[in-house]
């Protein structure tokens, strides 16, 4: 079987990405998705996505991670997603469409893709670190140094604990840059790895800065992969709402491979 997909990245988060509105994949075929994220053996990617058409949205987005299973919403994979949607024609300027976790919007602007995020109702204490869903379950931690933290060996530490071994979580790693930026480092489930960056984890860490050390919206963001932002309004309980994800979405190369 030759399968043709699309290369794309989001601040170095990267995708295997693939048009399946004629239900063509194999989407079951674990192993199959696995081997193409694969870096050596396959395309190489984080995850790979298919973009599909649905009677109520202009598309749907189903995300799976590298290790071949069903992912949860994966922001970085979004903005990709919307791009990717503009070029196949499926969409213009502004979209409507269904992931994960359910309904999301978005907007392109030149190089950048604004996509709305779902509202965050809570946001757990965990001694001076905090667990939230921003679509992905994510444990964020601030740091003084994270440029150079052992993310790999920190963030298995928290993923394997006994609370998340079962179900997994993402482990985001955070320092203070300015009054409106931080610096974020992750460890993703289903990647088992650092990766450049991760879209959902840059949303808990910047609400999780918004809350508890008061920076105001839109906080910027850098990772290893490159600058995004993430504009929010704060709500006197401590939920979050018209929550926004900022950043590029870049198709890398188009290509076919025989599986």
């Amino acid at each position: 079987m030759v399968i043709t997909f699309y290369k794309y990245q989001g601040t170095g988060n990267d995708f295997v990405m693939i048009d399946n509105r004629k239900l063509t994949f194999p989407a079951q075929d674990e192993a199959l998705v696995k081997h193409l994220c694969d870096r050596r053996m396959g395309v190489g990617a984080d995850g790979l996505i298919l973009l599909q058409d649905h009677p109520d949205y202009d598309f749907e987005m189903v995300y799976y991670n590298a290790d071949g299973r069903v992912g949860s919403m994966c922001g970085n994979g979004a903005r990709c997603t919307v791009r990717f949607a503009r070029q196949l024609g499926v969409i213009e300027d502004v979209a409507c469409f269904l992931a994960a976790d359910g309904e999301h919007q978005a907007s392109v602007e030149r190089d950048l893709i604004q996509l709305k995020m779902n509202d965050v109702k809570v946001v757990e204490r965990i001694g001076e670190d905090c667990y939230l869903n921003t679509g992905s379950p994510h444990y964020v931690r601030f740091v003084e140094d994270v440029e150079n933290l052992d993310v790999y060996e920190e963030g298995r530490t928290i993923r394997y604990n006994e609370r998340f071994r079962e179900v997994g979580t993402n482990a985001n790693f955070v320092q203070r840059l300015a009054d409106d930026k931080i610096f974020v480092r992750t460890y993703e489930r289903g990647v088992e790895d650092e990766t450049l960056s991760c879209g959902t984890g840059v949303t808990a860490a910047a609400l999780v800065a918004g809350g508890l050390k008061d920076m105001q919206s839109p906080v910027k963001v850098k990772v290893p992969g490159g600058e995004l932002q993430v504009a929010f309004e704060r709500s006197g309980d401590g939920s979050f709402k018209y929550i926004y994800l900022i950043g590029p979405a870049k198709l890398v190369f188009t290509g076919s491979i025989t599986v």
